[in-house]
């Protein structure tokens, strides 16, 4: 949701973008309909640039208590970008300021440059369709995992997160008591086959 000051009044549905996408420099570029508060916010401004914040947050794409994985914040200066969106539509620049992460990873400031050099991680786009797959056919398996971290008592595991580095499963007990826990890679990961790869070791270290 994008926040800009003095747009009290919009519906925070009207300050969600149909679109979102990052160029090489790190700018963020935010697509909404031509006559939506933002867009209005941008054309009237007294000045070339309009103070903005974007808000994100990351929810697990399977079904875990406490399902909000994260929140980020990105601060900069709003402007139009006439010409890149279709009809009816007006894309907005968003040139990034500061940026916050308050993650499952831990909460830290991102230095403007780093981000713009960032890359996604290749894991990022399969990501949802990977977890409830494994939610669904491999609850066994990743039950077995609480072994690898010595804790008993578990009585349901769920996959909460997977990237390149690794897995983190939120195991819960039956008072309904959760922890997480993570499990490294041997070594990132670069596609689909390298995680099966990944996934096999793991499982064959937690059954052993």
């Amino acid at each position: 949701m994008l926040l800009v000051p003095g747009l009290v009044s919009a519906r925070p549905e009207q300050l969600v973008a149909d679109e979102r996408g990052v160029d090489p420099d790190g700018d963020l570029f935010l697509t909404y309909p031509a006559d939506s508060p933002a867009v209005r916010a941008a054309t009237h401004a007294q000045a070339d640039e309009v103070p903005a914040v974007l808000e994100l947050a990351d929810v697990a794409p399977v079904s875990v208590p406490h399902r909000i994985r994260g929140r980020a914040w990105v601060s900069g200066w709003l402007t139009l970008v006439p010409g890149r969106a279709a009809p009816g539509r007006m894309t907005l620049r968003l040139e990034v300021g500061e940026a916050y992460v308050d993650d499952l990873w831990g909460a830290e400031a991102v230095d403007p440059e780093d981000f713009a050099r960032a890359t996604p991680d290749p894991l990022v786009r399969h990501e949802p369709e990977l977890l409830q797959h494994l939610a669904a056919v491999h609850g066994e398996q990743l039950g077995l995992l609480c072994g690898l971290v010595e804790r008993a008592g578990v009585a349901r595991a769920t996959p909460l997160a997977l990237d390149r580095f690794g897995l983190r499963v939120r195991f819960g007990h039956a008072d309904g008591h959760t922890f997480d826990a993570r499990f490294d890679f041997p070594e990132p990961v670069a596609d689909i086959t390298g995680l099966r790869r990944a996934m096999h070791r793991l499982f064959e270290a937690a059954a052993g």
